[in-house]
């Protein structure tokens, strides 16, 4: 299966600006992944909300030229984005430490906490080959009651994928297990695995991940979690752990696939696991092997983590290596 105008990859969560210390960018986890799905050649649809306001405003003329760029091939449809007449555009507040990771102050309540899921939406849920969805988006009722309504909308053959994207102190026990036990494919971060064996009860989920270990340690302790998630969430297809700068590790119900990642001048993480995850869904939804969905998907998340943005521009030489890896 691929996604296509009549079974697109839906997005639907944050949309929002990052206020980090160079000025202001377009983001949010949802966002991210719908524009790198559209610029990988995916027909993805972003469902958010952003505020009647100047910064919803510039949003939407940002998001509408990305649309209409020759890279993103006409792909992204940005119809599911709604207005809200009371609550404020979502920023995010962002600052980085001595080794470029992201620390966020995330606003609350913003227009994407009320992404309202209109009738129409039923009939594109039933259609979707893929509804990707997270946690962070819902802290509040109105847009969890929209993401759940979507994904227990979707049709038989449709792929689940959360992307957990654990934001303090927006993080719910109840909301981590609705997740795990809705994912065909489950995205999580070594750095969350804590956070989510203490919330769902599971301690050995992550025994031994946060250790300084050596790479054969990190491996055999990252590939005992993706088996512990695995069990945990029986209808889960794919665990994928990523690494940091250690790369990945997947895990299915026939086996395993670790990658090293790749060597990098990192310029700033924002974005980087939201391309890791748009890069896994291509794959995956072209029937690749672990081997080649890690290698896609630290293809991308790589090349994000080492330009300024989280929608950098896939150039031609990505691209190619992306086609390449999935021929070998």
């Amino acid at each position: 299966m691929q996604s296509n105008p009549s079974a697109p990859t839906l997005a639907i969560g944050e949309l929002l600006w990052d206020l980090i210390p160079t000025g202001a960018r377009l983001g949010g986890a949802s966002t991210n992944f719908a524009v790198l799905s559209a610029r990988l050649g995916d027909f993805s649809a972003l469902i958010s909300c952003i505020g009647d306001d100047p910064l919803g405003h510039q949003a939407a003329y940002r998001l509408a030229a990305l649309a209409g760029t020759p890279d993103a091939k006409g792909h992204l449809d940005l119809a599911g984005i709604q207005i809200s007449r009371t609550l404020p555009t979502g920023t995010v507040a962002v600052t980085f430490d001595c080794n470029h990771r992201p620390q966020y102050e995330i606003v609350s309540p913003v227009a994407w906490d009320a992404i309202l899921f209109p009738p129409q939406a039923f009939e594109l849920a039933s259609r979707a080959a893929v509804i990707c969805f997270g946690t962070l988006a819902q802290r509040e009722e109105v847009s969890r009651h929209s993401i759940r309504t979507l994904v227990q909308a979707a049709g038989p053959d449709c792929i689940r994928v959360c992307d957990l994207n654990l934001r303090a102190p927006f993080v719910s026990a109840k909301v981590v297990c609705w997740c795990l036990q809705h994912a065909d494919v489950l995205k999580i971060s070594d750095e969350e695995l804590p956070e989510v064996a203490r919330l769902i009860g599971q301690p050995g989920l992550a025994e031994g991940i946060t250790s300084p270990l050596d790479d054969e340690a990190l491996t055999a302790a990252a590939t005992q979690s993706a088996q512990a998630l695995l069990a945990f969430a029986p209808q889960c297809r794919l665990v994928s752990i990523t690494l940091g700068p250690h790369g990945s590790l997947l895990a299915d119900r026939s086996g395993i696939h670790r990658h090293r990642g790749f060597v990098i001048q990192v310029a700033d993480t924002v974005g980087a696991g939201d391309a890791f995850t748009a890069g896994l869904v291509h794959a995956y939804l072209r029937g690749a092997s672990l081997a080649q969905i890690s290698e896609v998907s630290n293809l991308c998340g790589s090349h994000v983590a080492s330009h300024p943005g989280a929608t950098p521009e896939l150039p031609p030489s990505l691209l190619q290596a992306i086609a390449a890896a999935l021929k070998s």
